[in-house]
């Protein structure tokens, strides 16, 4: 059987040897080898952007390495964490999301998605995590990772569809033969975010090292980071006036629906030119709604670490039955939970009808319902005579000809019942075998099957139900509730309905009336992944006349099904029902299917020649069909394909490129999830405040998207920076297109400077047909960017659509669709830029000297939602944040050095962040300029700028025996803070706690500890 070793194989592709050297990352240095069983029997081959297993291939794309050793000295504790620093990737979900964390993490290269990037368990896909296909980093058994490696580019010919900007591929090890234990502890310098981990690997060879069996166990469990926390984030920020506060919605309650009151007469107003104010706030003291309010800060209970707990199971064996055939197998497990949490439940725009009799109702506020009402043209009327009050203040009963109700929206958060919590439990099994062998000498075979599974279940607790607030106010007694409340659950007799005291201070709500108001919910995504796959690959019996070496190629087929399914409660379901839940999760379910062919070829055309100490040809091809679960729906037939090579004119030069052009048809998510009102982010809504009173276009515009007459001049901005959004998926979607190319060189002068290498590598990756929605600066600036008389009709405008009730965009989403975000082929990514690799390692006499640097210059990464649209904007995003950015420097990189001695390594990692600022079509499309001046602690603040941020981590590693390592390491050393600029100028899911948490560290500095033993 004519295999390779891992070891052999990097070697022989680095051709010259020093060229592994260019594939690290980053490097540590010890004096021994990690373990040397595994180096001396690993005869597996991974080449990760290549089917072919021939140990000779030198590669035509730039891979990018991360050692075990590095992830050591880091000392990451999930595989999130070891991609997340790396120049070139985007944050995508993590630890460091709270709102917006659906309990999973991901990878996002090149900031072109993270549903547009393949992660790979040694070469082959895993099960993904939910409807989008992108596999969970959190079930990465990174215990048995020898390195991570991260290919730019378009690698669909490779692997199939998603592989748009590339693949990253953690490789494990083989053949670990012994015991080992690691135990590992990270705490913050503040004494907070805990973070324990525990693996222990056994693994032994058996029948004279023809088959090795290992399993590998571990533990994982941490402490959340609360924004209350730190000095910088326990009171939130307005990005643009800044100023403290928060959310609207707090307490006491909020209603629209009140008249404003008269400062002369202090009754409410009758002036028919004062319009309803928007919303008004409970005065407790007088009864009154007042027209001024303190915000909500919420800030204190969110968190900056997400809360994370996981055991995890990772098995591999294989055995050779007969010479040149071997069965291998290989199982994952993985059982973890994240939970999120955020701040109170409540109702947040929900419409409540109150009877004047309600025991907790205030007479100055029943006065005021009483005496209010809004025509459709702005007129003003009193709702009920002083005589129809009265008599309405004392009638019980809904039976009672003097009963009245009146119906307001409501705005009052549940400060009593606790913090929103999701508990995310993800449960994932994950299992391959297959057989492979030699079919001669140079050609080998690998066929093999694969089955998973993934279920991601979410519970809700302390969600408050707005069904049962509008029962709970729907109330004439202290005691029980009425039945028949609109748009209430009804309570009859039984129920147990306590009514709620919602026109009080905090603690109005008592712990009575607690349990009736909530409930738990729960949504499960459950998916699974079929494969079968069977490749043949080697070396051909041909050669050509300049060249020494075979052509190597690799021919195969592969079959995967993907299904996915969301299963919702009738609390999850229904649009409005959770307070603050951001919509509705629909029961969702799809499939398909994918029957691929798979060529590629390795062409040596010129080998040790003058001028020509290599001429290799590299390309391949990929045809795809896919079946989709819907009778409906157009198949779709797809091709993939690659070409490039590498010409080393010398030994110590080599000059690389690639040319690919990728598909990757739409996932499930984007087919068959039903269209929903959820939430988005949006700061500034152009109509709020005056501006409509003083622009005849603009307030026809407003009038136009559902706004009543009485709310023009004063629509609140968006609670909390956050709109409601609709949108869904689209079984219309066809595939997108990708075209990239990288164009590199690699030097490794071994003649005059041993130990050196360098890569320098350019890439350019254009999306065209992209499935994308708008960003909601995109859906703002189609409408309201060039306002005309005729913009009241515009379809860009009238899509839109505002809260009945206070001409907001935000509220109820039953009532309320807000932005139209719909997913469509009309997008555009473009993305170019710069991978620069160096290492340098030598002997400087009292120690081993290890440099090295990773570093990335973005040019441009572009998008456009919609490219039939002349007038539409080409947003870049490189260098910028905004709501519809978000940050991604333009020069990013990653510095080490180590001093490796006898028994003890020190090494020093330097990481850059270039400056960035606010996105200049955000300022100019409606949002206006970040604040930059004095907070209200005295502190300063520019919300339009970030300085360019270096962190330094330190790390020292003693080898106190040969079986015995200890590992210390403090992150962030000199305690750099985050940069603030509010919670208002990005996205929630990463612009949170006054900063960006995912881009910037927020916890300080902390330490960490591990130690490791080998038998």
């Amino acid at each position: 059987m004519k295999k390779f070793s891992t070891q052999t194989m990097l070697r022989a592709a680095a051709a010259p040897a020093a060229l592994s050297l260019a594939l690290l990352s980053t490097q540590a240095f010890a004096q021994e080898p990690q373990n040397a069983e595994a180096e001396a029997g690993d005869e597996t081959i991974i080449v990760t952007g290549s089917l072919i297993r021939n140990p000779n291939l030198v590669q035509s794309t730039p891979v990018n390495v991360t050692s075990a050793e590095d992830i050591a000295l880091r000392q990451n504790n999930v595989a999130e964490e070891v991609l997340r620093d790396i120049p070139g990737v985007v944050p995508s979900i993590g630890s460091a999301v709270n709102n917006g964390n659906g309990g999973a993490s991901y990878v996002d290269l090149r900031g072109l998605g993270s549903f547009r990037n393949i992660v790979l368990l040694d070469g082959n896909r895993i099960a993904p995590s939910g409807l989008v296909g992108r596999v969970d980093l959190n079930n990465i058994p990174l215990a048995l990772v020898e390195r991570v490696e991260s290919l730019t580019g378009g690698a669909s010919t490779t692997y199939g569809a998603d592989a748009v900007s590339g693949v990253v591929n953690f490789v494990t090890r083989k053949d670990f033969a012994g015991v080992e234990l690691s135990l590992g502890n990270k705490i913050t310098e503040q004494g907070d975010g805990n973070y324990f981990r525990s693996d222990l690997t056994i693994g032994a060879n058996f029948d004279d090292n023809r088959g090795n069996a290992t399993l590998s166990i571990g533990y994982q469990n941490s402490d959340p980071v609360y924004q209350g926390q730190r000095d910088f984030s326990i009171n939130n920020i307005s990005s643009f006036s800044g100023t403290f506060g928060g959310s609207g919605t707090g307490v006491p309650s909020r209603f629209s629906g009140t008249r404003p009151i008269d400062t002369a007469t202090g009754l409410p107003s009758t002036d028919p030119t004062v319009a309803n104010g928007g919303v008004r706030q409970v005065n407790p003291a007088t009864g009154q709604a007042v027209p001024t309010f303190a915000l909500y800060n919420f800030n204190p209970l969110n968190i900056f670490q997400t809360p994370f707990r996981r055991f995890n199971v990772f098995s591999t064996a294989r055995y050779e039955v007969a010479d040149g055939i071997e069965v291998y197998s290989r199982a994952l497990f993985s059982k973890q939970h994240v939970d999120t949490i955020i701040a109170e439940s409540g109702s947040f725009g929900g419409s409540v009808t109150i009877p004047l009799s309600n025991p907790y109702l205030p007479a100055a506020m029943r006065n005021q319902f009483c005496a209010f009402n809004v025509g459709a043209a702005g007129t003003y009327t009193p709702r009920f005579t002083p005589a129809e009050c009265a008599a309405a203040a004392t009638a019980t009963s809904p039976t009672d000809p003097a009963f009245r109700s009146v119906t307001v929206t409501l705005n009052r958060r549940a400060v009593e019942v606790g913090p929103r919590i999701s508990d995310f439990q993800t449960t994932i099994f994950d299992y391959r075998a297959g057989i492979r062998g030699d079919i001669t000498d140079s050609i080998g075979f690998d066929v093999s099957g694969a089955y998973g599974e993934s279920e991601n279940t979410q519970t809700q607790q302390n969600y408050t139900l707005q069904s049962r607030i509008r029962t709970a106010v729907y109330a004439t007694n202290t005691t029980s509730c009425l039945a028949g409340a609109p748009g209430g659950a009804d309570p009859g007799a039984s129920t147990g309905c306590v009514p709620v005291n919602i026109f009080g201070p905090a603690g109005s709500i008592t712990s009575a009336m607690i349990p009736y108001l909530t409930a738990n919910a729960t949504t499960s995504n459950r998916t699974s992944l079929a494969q079968v796959r069977g490749i043949i690959s080697g070396e051909a019996p041909v050669t050509i006349p300049f060249a020494s070496d075979a052509i190597s190629f690799a021919v195969g087929g592969e079959f995967r099904k993907y299904t996915a399914a969301q299963a919702s409660d009738s609390l999850s379901q229904t649009a409005g029902e959770l307070g603050g839940a951001g919509g509705a999760a629909p029961n969702i379910y799809g499939g398909y299917e994918v029957y691929e062919g798979v060529a590629e070829l390795n062409i040596p055309l010129v080998q040790d020649k003058p001028g020509f100490d290599s001429l290799v040809l590299e390309t391949g091809i990929r045809q795809s069909h896919y079946k989709v679960d819907a009778p409906t729906t157009p198949q779709f037939d797809t091709t993939t394909y690659k070409v490039g090579g590498s010409w080393a004119p010398v030994a110590d030069f080599k000059v690389r490129g690639m040319y690919a052009h990728s598909v990757r048809a739409p996932n499930i998510f984007e087919l068959f999830s039903p269209v929903t009102t959820g939430l988005t982010n949006l700061a500034v809504d152009p109509c709020a405040g005056a501006a409509p009173t003083t622009n005849a276009n603009l307030r026809a515009v407003c009038l136009a998207q559902g706004a009543p007459a009485g709310t023009i001049g004063s629509i609140n901005q968006p609670t909390a920076g956050q709109a409601n959004a609709t949108g869904g998926g689209n079984l219309a979607l066809k595939p997108e297109t990708s075209d990239s190319y990288t164009v590199g060189f690699v030097f490794t002068p071994t003649s005059f400077i041993p130990g050196l290498s360098l890569t320098v590598d350019y890439y350019n990756i254009k999306v065209e047909g992209a499935i994308t929605q708008p960003t909601p600066g995109d859906a703002i600036a189609s409408c309201f960017a060039n306002l005309s008389a005729s913009s009241a009709s515009d379809p860009a405008c009238t899509i839109i659509r505002r809260n009945p009730a206070t001409g907001a965009l935000d509220g109820d989403p039953a009532t309320t669709p807000g932005l139209f975000l719909s997913l469509s082929n009309q997008g555009v990514l473009k993305t170019d830029g710069l991978d620069v690799m160096l290492n340098y390692k030598r002997d400087i006499g009292f120690a081993t000297l290890g440099f090295s640097v990773v570093g990335n210059y973005t040019f441009s990464s572009k998008f456009k939602s919609n490219a039939a649209d002349p007038a539409g904007l080409d947003r870049d995003c490189v260098g910028y944040y905004s709501i519809n950015c978000n940050p991604q420097p333009k020069f990013q990189w990653t510095q080490r050095t180590t001093l490796g001695f006898k028994m003890f390594d020190l090494s020093l990692q330097w990481r850059h962040i270039d400056k960035m600022q606010q996105e200049p079509d955000d300022i100019a499309n409606g949002n206006g300029p970040g604040f930059i001046g004095t907070l209200p602690d005295g502190s300063f603040m520019d919300a339009q700028h970030i300085k360019a941020y270096d962190y330094f981590d330190l790390a020292a590693r003693f080898d106190v025996t040969r079986n015995f390592e200890f590992v210390v390491t403090v992150n962030n050393l000199f305690d750099r803070k985050p940069p603030i600029v509010g919670s208002t100028i990005g996205t929630t899911t990463y612009n949170s706690g006054n900063t960006y948490p995912s881009t910037y560290d927020a916890l300080g500095r902390a330490f960490a500890v591990s130690a490791k033993v080998k038998f």
